[in-house]
């Protein structure tokens, strides 16, 4: 799939001092995070995550950015900088260092130690260069300065690129939480400076740009995920994001207060927080802390697990819970708590599993009937305070739907930016910096990339058809052996349905149709292979569509003899 746009065509030279910037995926959905930058024939990558599948894509295990663009200019690249270690933004690394695995890979500390880790399991050893904010390193032409910015994992970075085109400060995801867990607040500060000096493009989080106000703090949470230990009558199983540093530290904070054990599940949990706890990220009280193994020796009353599945993934650790596939049995008098808010598209799946839980007798808390969970997104009001305080001669929308997208660039016109230099742009959009004005110039492909088991790109739309064809309505072969001489049937024809909700004794009918058919055909002197094919297609398929209103895959086998 891809963004069609057949108003713009390819772009042309980047202007002399100009500077290119081709959003490869972020622009119009929330994952698959990837911009490029071009300067003086050079590139600079900000980001490079995943697209998680909805249920049209069946089978697809992850979506990743369009590398075609840069395919034949990989030499040219710099660097690529990651402003957080969240999957929608550095998901996509290891395919792209598939490709080139030499590329620098630039980070905060909780970052660099969070892709390292994902890209061992992939066999690549990166090479990595430690950023902080406040630091400001030089990538070819690019001048890139960092500034600490919060957000639901520690150790977030906003970016400003300086080079003879001007100056862009790209926010990467942030909100304005003025009591984070960490102390570590968004720069202001810096904002305000760099808008002195002139911003001359803003790049900026649109997630939440239609929630009005200012998001709640972190803090708030705290009390409670405090009150759901304290007054549960057994286990605590408390699902989150496996990257949500500061949510396990409460219910880590919780579970000590209240005399319990915490035991992490999931692969992706215990290796994200193990990451955390070495590098002092998440402080884990002596004791606190038990194997999975040992919890079934401890009373339920002292037990907190803390697990993946927060967005009813099928295969998560909460979801098989719920499935009672899981050697974790839930049983009456759990308490499962879901800290996380709803993903759009997530809400089928997560109510599947919140009804198998209560289904075995367990107390659900989440987002619905509890304050479980805060935005790790600015606001409205939060993103109307950034644009008065960078005063942006020029301001592009990023990361968000185009609902969010269209909200975030009203929110910029209402400061006083000049309706004209907001451009809105979306995946594979090209828009260049010149002379002071960021204008769309053209168009490049960005299309999904699907990952399935070991294939990459592999497959396509096309597949996906077939796919959804399959899972919905079934398919039904017709084998028929044809005298390659005479064109006459000798064997056959023989129907195999499976998934298309007809029985094996309706299709005597259709059996006789597709024997006229090819009698006919043999009349009339058609022996070829694929004509014959299309006219058992065509029989067996208007057959299907009149007794049934059902459109199955039909695969006709002719077999000459």
């Amino acid at each position: 799939m891809s963004h069609p746009h057949p108003e713009l065509s390819s772009p042309g030279p980047l202007a002399e001092h100009g500077l290119r910037i081709v959003p490869l995926g972020g622009l119009g959905e929330i994952g698959r995070n990837m911009t490029v930058f071009e300067f003086g024939g050079r590139l600079l990558i900000i980001d490079c995550g995943v697209l998680f599948p909805e249920s049209e894509q069946p089978g697809v295990d992850l979506i990743l950015p369009d590398f075609e663009y840069i395919r034949d200019r990989l030499d040219d690249v710099e660097a690529v900088i990651l402003t957080h270690a969240h999957e929608d933004h550095i998901g996509a690394v290891p395919y792209l260092l598939r490709e080139r695995e030499d590329i620098p890979i630039v980070g905060s500390r909780l970052t660099l130690a969070l892709i390292t880790a994902k890209l061992t399991e992939h066999r690549i050893r990166p090479t990595t260069l430690l950023v902080k904010e406040g630091e400001s390193h030089r990538f070819g032409a690019f001048d890139c300065e960092f500034l600490a910015v919060n957000h639901s994992i520690p150790d977030a970075l906003a970016v400003a690129l300086r080079t003879p085109a001007g100056l862009v400060l790209a926010t990467g995801d942030f909100k304005m939480d003025q009591l984070p867990m960490d102390g570590r607040l968004t720069d202001l500060g810096g904002f305000a400076r760099l808008g002195a000096e002139g911003i001359d493009l803003l790049m900026s989080d649109s997630t939440n740009s239609e929630v009005p106000g200012f998001v709640t703090s972190e803090r708030d949470i705290g009390p409670v995920i405090e009150e759901v230990v304290r007054t549960a009558e057994q286990r605590v199983i408390v699902a989150c994001f496996a990257s949500h540093v500061h949510r396990v530290q409460q219910v880590l904070d919780a579970a000590q207060a209240n005399g319990r054990k915490v035991c992490l599940v999931g692969r992706s949990m215990v290796r994200n927080m193990g990451v955390a706890r070495e590098l002092g990220y998440l402080r884990v009280p002596a004791g606190l802390m038990v194997e999975q193994r040992e919890i079934d020796d401890l009373p339920p009353e002292q037990v907190v697990l803390v697990s993946t599945g927060s967005q009813g993934e099928p295969m998560s650790a909460l979801s098989r819970m719920a499935n009672r596939d899981h050697q974790i049995r839930i049983t009456e008098g759990d308490t499962v708590l879901l800290a996380s808010s709803l993903i759009p598209g997530n809400e089928t799946a997560v109510n599947r599993v919140i009804n198998g839980l209560t289904r075995w007798g367990a107390r659900v808390v989440h987002k619905g009937n509890a304050l479980v969970h805060v935005s790790g997104h600015a606001s409205a009001g939060e993103l109307l305070y950034v644009l008065n305080l960078t005063k942006p001669s020029n301001f592009m929308p990023i990361h968000g739907e185009w609902r969010h997208l269209r909200a975030h660039a009203k929110l910029a016109e209402l400061t006083g930016v000049p309706t004209d230099n907001i451009v809105i742009a979306e995946d594979g959009v090209v828009v260049d910096l010149v002379d002071g004005r960021a204008s769309i110039v053209g168009a490049v492909p960005a299309g999904y990339v699907y990952v399935d088991g070991l294939s990459v790109g592999e497959i396509t739309e096309t597949s996906l058809k077939d796919r959804r064809i399959l899972g919905e309505e079934g398919f039904i072969s017709i084998v028929v052996g044809i005298d390659s001489t005479a064109g006459k049937v000798v064997a056959g024809p023989e129907i195999h349905a499976r998934g298309a909700g007809i029985a094996n004794a309706d299709f005597a009918d259709v059996i006789a149709r597709v024997a006229t058919t090819l009698e006919t055909a043999a009349t009339d002197g058609i022996t070829d292979t694929h004509q014959l094919n299309q006219l058992i297609r065509r029989t067996v398929g208007k057959w299907v569509s009149d007794n049934y209103r059902r459109r199955p895959m039909i695969v006709p086998v002719v077999v000459e003899v």
